[in-house]
């Protein structure tokens, strides 16, 4: 028996939008290996996303899923406003003036919703339209005006984000817009939410505050790396922070596009040091939005994410809006497979420094990962009530999947974006750990994931009614 559901070690967030949003096409993402579903409020109403969230939990009620609920924050996005004819053709050399005043754009003279634009610039800053596409260069600043001179120009169409690589931005990371939203996430108490434009730790620690203040003890935080300020504070970051998202379609713009690879591989490396997952977004397989498959740039970007110690892999507009979303997961999850069958992503994390050693039952978890990649097991088992034990397994990449029960629900969708880590329900109460055990391998055994003769190793805390730190391993056999 083979699980319906595929299960890989490198997760697949999804982002949901107009071409995914109906329950249908919901529940064939999650057939094709989607296991955490992206809800961006840059777009859409909350009845818009509250639809989409009922569908979720109904699917994984029907399917016995555990898809993990992302609210991603806009942030202080700055855009254009409305464009005359919805676009015009701004020219190299002309200048070219942004008001903050509510006007409709032409050729010669744009607004923007950011109305702080004028105090944020100087002379001779750059100003970045559409991703960079369009350039400008300022030249003067009067009043609500900026002045600007086309360095690059072409198409300028409404709604369009503006960026400002040399200029600091005064805005916070947690917008009016944002606070809304975010109320809204909490009161669906959503399992992630992602936090835009993130500068410092205090960012993430201030919404830290909030959600604790909502009573909210689950939800976790996503701090997206999208500005240069991120990556001079990136290891205060990490360390404030559940986990993190490398967003190289701002950060390309903000600093050097070249310079995103390197950053790219330093910050996943920082966050497998320090256990804390870490999503690689944005353009990871572009080209699926209009055509069926991928393209060989696209399918490296993949695997490389892979090899490299990414958690999880994002899909954007390619899920939301394009016209393959179901295909395009599925072509996700064939790169990740054949990414997974090298030794190298099971190797390069597996040591951990002595200092990260906070525990004894880091020691432990350490040992279960070495002794099943020695004897072949094929799964570790974990029992955990705060999930613990489940990413800390995560961090030494075992070759075995790590299964992990609880019976704690709450937490069952949020460690779906961990690495390698697959969570069940458990509430039974057996007379003894060996029965314990055996229950838990005729699930895995029932569900297609175990099979008899099957090697495995379980981790628990003894007594198992205890709420403690893992503190001891088993090494058994499926009967």
């Amino acid at each position: 028996m083979k699980p319906e559901i595929p299960f890989n070690k490198s997760k697949i967030v999804a982002t949901i939008g107009p071409a995914s949003n109906n329950k249908d096409t919901l529940r064939e993402l999650i057939f094709a290996g989607a296991d955490v579903f992206r809800l961006n409020f840059s777009h859409g109403t909350h009845d818009d996303h509250r639809k989409v969230i009922q569908y979720v939990r109904e699917l994984n009620d029907e399917l016995g899923s555990h898809v993990a609920l992302l609210q991603d924050l806009q942030g202080p996005k700055i855009r254009t406003r409305e464009i005359q004819d919805n676009g015009v053709i701004i020219e190299p050399g002309k200048t070219l003036v942004i008001t903050t005043e509510d006007i409709v754009g032409t050729a010669e003279r744009i607004s923007t919703t950011y109305t702080s634009l004028p105090q944020d610039v100087s002379v001779g800053d750059m100003i970045l339209i559409d991703d960079g596409n369009l350039e400008l260069r300022v030249t003067d600043v009067k009043g609500k005006e900026v002045i600007t001179q086309i360095v690059h120009g072409g198409l300028l169409k409404s709604r369009k984000g503006i960026n400002l690589p040399n200029s600091n931005v005064s805005a916070p990371s947690l917008t009016d817009k944002d606070e809304i939203d975010l109320t809204f996430g909490l009161e669906m108490e959503l399992d992630w939410i992602a936090l835009s434009f993130v500068r410092k730790a205090e960012d993430i620690l201030d919404l830290k505050d909030r959600i604790a203040k909502a009573g909210n003890t689950h939800t976790k935080v996503i701090a997206k790396i999208e500005k240069p300020e991120a990556i001079e504070n990136i290891d205060a970051i990490i360390a404030a922070t559940d986990g993190v998202m490398v967003a190289r379609g701002d950060l390309g713009v903000e600093v050097l596009m070249e310079e995103v690879p390197m950053h790219q591989k330093m910050i996943v490396e920082k966050c497998n040091m320090c256990n804390k997952p870490v999503i690689i977004a944005t353009q990871m397989m572009e080209s699926m939005i209009k055509n069926p498959r991928p393209t060989r740039a696209e399918t490296n970007d993949v695997a490389n994410a892979v090899l490299d110690g990414a958690d999880a892999l994002m899909l954007s507009a390619e899920s939301a809006s394009g016209d393959f979303p179901v295909q395009t997961v599925k072509s996700m999850v064939k790169t990740i497979e054949h990414a997974e069958r090298s030794e190298s992503v099971y190797e390069k994390f597996q040591g951990l420094e002595e200092e990260s050693k906070s525990y004894n039952n880091d020691y432990l978890v350490a040992t279960a990962c070495d002794l099943s990649n020695k004897i072949g097991a094929k799964a570790i088992v974990g029992m955990t009530k705060s999930g613990y034990t489940g990413f800390r397994l995560s961090m030494h990449r075992p070759k075995a999947p790590i299964f992990i029960f609880t019976d704690n629900k709450k937490l069952l969708n949020s460690i779906s974006l961990y690495w390698g880590v697959q969570g069940f329900y458990y509430d039974g109460k057996k007379t003894s750990t060996n029965e314990t055990f055996k229950d838990l391998a005729n699930i895995l055994k029932e569900k297609g994931y175990l099979h008899k003769g099957d090697v495995f190793i379980t981790t628990a805390a003894m007594p198992l009614h205890w709420q403690a730190h893992t503190n001891m391993l088993k090494i058994n056999e499926v009967e």
